[in-house]
């Protein structure tokens, strides 16, 4: 790698009880956010929740309603987007279809009167893995690369965060797979910090190191990829990360490893563990569907069973998707890996089996 390009840690952003409003309208509630240096940081949500109105307050695009916005030491809320040491990668390319890439790159710091300006693009195309287009025009290039110049035009000047609003939409799933792969290196590389907002919920979980569910202006949870699939701390989000099975539960008593839960007329075993502190009420349990498995007969192993029948199969290539109806008639989900196993037939009935220390509780939202 260039030593133009060497590796360093920047941008470390705090928002302070940010909020923008538009009216009686609250795109963004009053949120509290801590946002490491060099860290891949992604704000995941569905459209309206208000991560892109916070990114774009970040970007100084929008003027905050109240709170405040650090970079460092320094309150940069109401400072001009253009003076913010801070970039952003659209899902819009906006390459100028005359230059060629290198200009493309490199028109920023040209403006700017940099004398080793195209040396520095070069070191950002190299960066990119596109050093050997840098002659050709945007119209040249196919979607993915045409990605990659807009991202070597973002850092070329080094900003200290590097927003990205919805980068990999308008790319088919095969090369939003492998930019998600390359974003990712490219964020190692460098040392930038990396904000990233989308609705995808496996772009976030592939590449960020941190992640904020956003849900109606607020943050709903925050934490690292696996700990937010393995112990959600709502229905919401267990929902909008993966598939999750619910079943409405009422403890039935204190425990230790193991506490009793009733759904209708079955009782299942609950790992202490997974039980949120305080929570009482409209409690559900989750088990998300490849952590469970069509068990061969109830056996005492400390495992939780139900049973149902087969309602729909759905092969996938590398696994089958069964719906199973439960006794009391509640579908659920189950997914098997293609590991050469019987494969559950339509109509059949099944025993499903999980452990608990698997399973999640979350209360009532």
């Amino acid at each position: 790698m260039n030593s133009g390009m060497q590796r360093i840690a920047t941008g470390e952003l705090r928002l302070v009880e940010l909020s923008r409003r538009y009216g009686d309208f609250v795109a963004v509630d009053g949120i509290e956010l801590d946002v490491p240096a060099g860290s891949f940081f992604a704000l995941l949500g569905p459209s309206g929740c208000g991560k892109t109105t916070t990114l774009r307050m970040v970007a100084g695009l929008e003027e905050p309603s109240s709170g405040r916005i650090m970079l460092g030491t320094e309150d940069i809320t109401h400072t001009r987007a253009h003076q913010r040491r801070v970039n952003t990668v659209f899902q819009s390319y906006a390459l100028f279809p005359h230059l060629s890439i290198v200009d493309n790159v490199g028109f920023g710091l040209r403006r700017l009167k940099v004398d080793d300006w195209k040396t520095k693009a070069m070191e950002a195309l190299e960066m990119v893995k596109l050093a050997d287009r840098a002659n050709q025009r945007p119209r040249q290039l196919s979607g993915g690369m045409q990605q990659r110049v807009a991202l070597a035009r973002a850092i070329v000047n080094r900003p200290e965060i590097l927003l990205l609003d919805e980068p990999l939409g308008a790319l088919d799933l095969k090369l939003r797979r492998e930019m998600q792969i390359e974003l990712k290196r490219i964020q190692s590389e460098v040392g930038i910090t990396f904000i990233h907002v989308t609705h995808d919920q496996e772009e976030a979980m592939t590449m960020a190191d941190t992640v904020a569910v956003m849900r109606d202006g607020h943050i709903e949870q925050l934490g690292a990829p696996a700990e937010l699939y393995d112990r959600p701390a709502t229905a919401f989000v267990a929902n909008f990360l993966g598939k999750s099975n619910l079943i409405p539960i009422e403890l039935t008593g204190p425990g230790t490893a193991i506490i009793t839960a009733v759904t209708p007329g079955v009782q299942i075993p609950v790992a202490s563990e997974t039980i949120p502190a305080g929570a009482t009420e409209g409690l559900r349990l989750g088990i998300r569907p490849e952590k469970v498995h069509l068990a061969s007969g109830v056996l005492s192993d400390g495992r939780a069973y139900l049973s149902g029948e087969v309602s729909d199969v759905s092969f996938t290539g590398v696994s089958t998707d069964y719906l199973v109806r439960l006794d009391w008639g509640q579908e659920f989900t189950v997914t098997q890996p293609n590991d050469g196993t019987t494969r559950a037939q339509l109509g059949e009935q099944v025993t499903l089996a999980w452990d608990p220390r698997q399973a999640f509780v979350v209360g009532a939202d």
